[in-house]
């Protein structure tokens, strides 16, 4: 039983006593998937709906995610729309690979993933954190939105390609912000398409995007290969022009460890922003969180942080961090499709319905959690890596395709965060509150201005 008596409950959008009206939750879900949710989601183990003729099962019941998303994980694909806003992005990388070709890039690439290979990428962490107190060096408000956008395109170019080269990141970053909030934002028809290449007129901008960000990291890609290395591994694109197919000996082809590096900036760089953005709101709303953690942070500085053994000096940091992803899921909603007849929790599914497994909801459900709307990171106290148990904690999603980066992404965030309080006390005066957009991943509502008051020294 959770002992605090904090009551700070951050913003969220309402939920509605009743379900939505059909063409209000088509259009509600285009504009903010999480604020579409009726009390009941948040109390049922499993809800059916049918829309516009589609088939759909909630799952809110840890035992039928770990089916779906573990135990049965072969039977269960991405479906349609998701290939078709993720892959001019991600093009055929793990994320979206399935079958017998995601179990090869997976065995490919999980000798990249250990937990010790984060000691490689700690400089370039490190290195991006620094720039970003640099940059806000002198200033006495910031739009941290934008800032941790850029640390974290920083952090997430420097740990794959070792670069450094500002021109370069923001060139990348402007593609993948123009993607996210243009032709990557959901669209009726994604709703409705049957396949891939479902109404490929509306898929035309998409297209163009795909064709220039392919482009793009090919050539950032091969400018790195030219570079001479000495054999040793200094970033991730080391890392993956060595992996070797345990099976087969075979390396990634240049398209892989194309579509394998545009999936990490992706995974490295969007989610990671914002995993920062929200940790830091919360904390201005709990600003005697923020002092605590800062404590922490000032004991065991980060430059003390020479390995991944060493990021167990911050539990209370690390706490915040998880909480943050359970308040603000960074993978707002999870759809899978099944490819054959199943069971899920007594409801039969069938080729076609659409199996929705909502961390936005999952992570605020009343069976599962402790006051469940309330900012308590110390319920993660003594929880070494609780979204690898259970089936109701799911930052990184579940089961085999769990997301392979999860180490490097909190270690990451550690450092940034750890930087950032060392350094100030970080406040907002908003009135107005910020609410989740839940699109690709879950979004501000708008940026509002971080107060930055310099720590003594």
């Amino acid at each position: 039983m959770l002992m605090t008596t904090s009551t700070v409950i951050p913003p969220a959008p309402p939920v509605h006593p009743k379900e939505l009206p059909p063409l209000q939750l088509l259009f509600g879900s285009i504009r903010n998937s999480l604020a579409i949710w009726p009390e009941l989601a948040f109390d049922v183990d499993v809800h059916r709906k049918t829309l516009f003729g589609i088939k759909t099962l909630l799952v809110n019941d840890p035992s039928g995610v770990r089916h779906v998303m573990a135990s049965h994980a072969s039977n269960y694909v991405r479906p349609a729309m998701m290939a078709r806003i993720m892959r001019p992005l991600l093009g055929r990388g793990l994320f979206l690979s399935e079958g017998g070709e995601w179990r090869r890039q997976r065995r490919q690439l999980a000798p990249c993933f250990t937990p010790q290979r984060v000691d490689v990428l700690l400089r370039h962490f490190f290195a991006a954190a620094d720039d970003l107190i640099s940059d806000l060096d002198g200033k006495f408000s910031a739009d941290l939105s934008e800032a941790y956008q850029i640390v974290a395109l920083n952090a997430a170019l420097r740990a794959l390609f070792s670069m450094p080269d500002r021109d370069h990141r923001n060139r990348v970053g402007g593609l993948v912000r123009q993607y996210i909030n243009g032709p990557g934002r959901p669209q009726i028809l994604d709703g409705f398409a049957k396949t891939e290449q479902s109404f490929s007129f509306s898929l035309r901008q998409r297209r163009a995007f795909q064709r220039k960000w392919a482009a793009l990291v090919d050539d950032i890609v091969d400018e790195r290969r030219k570079q001479a290395r000495g054999g040793t591994h200094k970033d991730l694109l080391d890392l993956l022009l060595a992996a070797r197919d345990p099976e087969t000996h075979e390396p990634l082809t240049p398209a892989e460890v194309r579509d394998q590096s545009a999936t990490m900036i992706f995974g490295g760089y969007e989610t990671t922003a914002r995993l920062l953005f929200w940790a830091t709101y919360l904390l201005t709303l709990d600003q005697t969180e923020q002092a605590r953690v800062r404590e922490e942070v000032v004991r065991t500085p980060p430059e003390q942080i020479t390995s991944y053994e060493g990021f167990e000096a911050w539990p209370r940091l690390r706490n915040v961090l998880l909480e943050a992803m359970r308040l603000y899921p960074p993978v707002p909603i999870i759809v899978r499709e099944p490819i054959e007849e199943d069971e899920i929790l007594g409801e039969q599914v069938s080729p076609g319905v659409l199996i929705y497994i909502v961390p936005w909801v999952l992570h605020r459900h009343r069976k599962h959690w402790e006051r469940p709307t309330e900012f308590l990171p110390e319920r993660f106290e003594a929880q070494t890596t609780p979204w690898t148990s259970g089936g109701a904690y799911l930052p990184f999603g579940a089961g085999p395709r769990i997301c392979i980066g999860a180490v490097f992404a909190m270690a990451e965030a550690q450092i940034i965060l750890a930087k950032m309080l060392e350094r100030y006390t970080i406040s907002t005066s908003e009135v107005r509150p910020v609410l989740p957009v839940g699109r690709l991943t879950t979004q501000p509502s708008y940026a509002p201005s971080f107060t930055l008051e310099k720590t003594a020294s």
